[in-house]
C-alpha cells in the first residue's frame, strides 16, 4: 500500500486553556478528496493552519509528502496549493497579473497563465482588473492561483460559498479533475450535499475531536435510517405512508402500503450527512 500524502498523528493545539484541537489523527491518499466537516469553532481552521505551517502542533506530528511539517517548510509549500475563504487578491492588478505575480513567488519562469484562466472560465477577462470582477469570478481566480504551482496537495476552504450555480459547478468539476490527476484534496465546506458529491471520505470534527472518518456511503448505511414514502389516494383522500426500509419486514410493509390505495408517487430517502453529524454530536453544521 502506498504511503499517505498527508499523515496526521494525534495533533493537539490550545489557545490558553481552550483546547481547539484534541489529539486527532487521519490520513489522505493520493487522488483522494477528503471532506473535513464541522460547525464554526469545531477546530477545522486550527487544524488547517497546522497542516499549512501557520501553527505548530503542541503535540503530535504531521507529515506531508514524506516531509515532517513543523511550521514553515519551503519543501512542502512548493508542493502545496491553498485557497482560503478570504479573497486576498490584488484588486488593482488584472487576473493575469495576479497569477503572474504568484508564479514569481514560486520561481515559476513560464507559467501557463491562460491555461489556468481557461480552466476556471476567466480567459476572456484576463486583462480586466480584479476590482471589476464579481464575487464568483474572484473565487474562480483564487482557485486558479492555488493551482499555479501544479500542487500535489490542495487545501480548499469553502471553495463554492455564496457562488451562483454555474460558478459553483465549474469549481466542483475542477476539483474532480485535479483529484483524478492524483492531487490530494482537503475540502472544508458547510454544504453537506457538496461534501457528499465530492468527497471520497469525510471526517466529522466537533469541539476539537473527530467523531467519524469514513466514506459518505458507509456513514449513511451505518448510522442512517432509510425510508420509502408512498403517497396515494385512498377513499378520495390523499394520504402518505412512511415505510422503514431497514427492517426484516420492510418488503411486506411496502407491499401493503402500495396495495392500500391508488399510488400517486413513491420516494425513497436516506439520512443526509448532516442528519448523521447531528446524531453523533448533538450539534448542527
Amino acid at each position: 500500500m502506498n504511503s499517505p500524502v498527508i499523515d496526521v498523528r494525534s495533533i493537539s493545539y490550545a489557545y490558553g486553556k481552550q483546547k481547539a484541537v484534541d489529539g486527532i489523527s487521519f490520513s489522505i491518499a493520493k487522488g483522494e478528496v477528503f471532506g473535513f466537516l464541522g460547525p464554526n469553532g469545531a477546530g477545522k481552521s486550527t487544524t488547517i493552519k497546522m497542516l499549512t505551517g501557520q501553527l505548530i502542533p503542541q503535540s503530535g506530528e504531521i507529515s506531508i509528502l514524506g516531509h515532517l511539517v513543523q511550521g514553515h517548510s519551503k519543501e512542502v509549500h512548493q508542493l502545496m496549493g491553498v485557497c482560503f475563504e478570504e479573497k486576498n487578491l490584488y484588486p488593482q492588478m488584472s487576473g493575469e497579473e495576479n497569477l503572474s505575480f504568484f508564479a514569481g513567488l514560486f520561481g515559476i519562469k513560464r507559467p501557463d497563465i491562460m491555461g489556468l484562466l481557461r480552466q476556471v472560465d476567466l480567459h476572456d477577462r484576463a486583462k480586466d482588473r480584479v476590482s471589476n470582477y464579481s464575487k464568483g469570478m474572484r473565487q474562480r481566480l483564487m482557485i486558479a492561483r492555488a493551482l499555479i504551482n501544479n500542487p500535489e496537495v490542495l487545501f480548499l476552504d469553502e471553495p463554492t460559498d455564496g457562488l451562483d450555480p454555474v460558478s459553483a459547478q465549474t469549481i466542483r468539476n475542477l476539483i474532480k479533475r485535479k483529484a483524478a490527476d492524483g492531487t490530494a484534496v482537503l475540502l472544508t465546506t458547510h454544504g453537506m450535499l457538496e461534501a457528499d458529491q465530492l468527497s471520497d471520505r469525510v471526517a466529522f470534527i466537533n469541539e476539537g475531536r473527530l467523531y467519524a472518518v469514513d466514506t459518505p456511503e458507509n456513514l449513511k448505511l451505518k448510522h442512517g435510517t432509510r425510508t420509502a414514502t408512498v403517497r396515494l389516494r385512498r377513499n378520495g383522500t390523499i394520504v402518505e405512508e412512511v415505510v422503514p426500509l431497514d427492517a426484516t419486514s420492510s418488503g411486506e410493509a411496502l407491499k401493503l402500503a402500495v396495495g392500500s390505495g391508488e399510488v400517486l408517487t413513491i420516494h425513497t430517502q436516506e439520512a443526509s450527512l448532516e442528519d448523521i453529524f447531528i446524531k453523533m454530536t448533538g450539534r448542527t453544521l
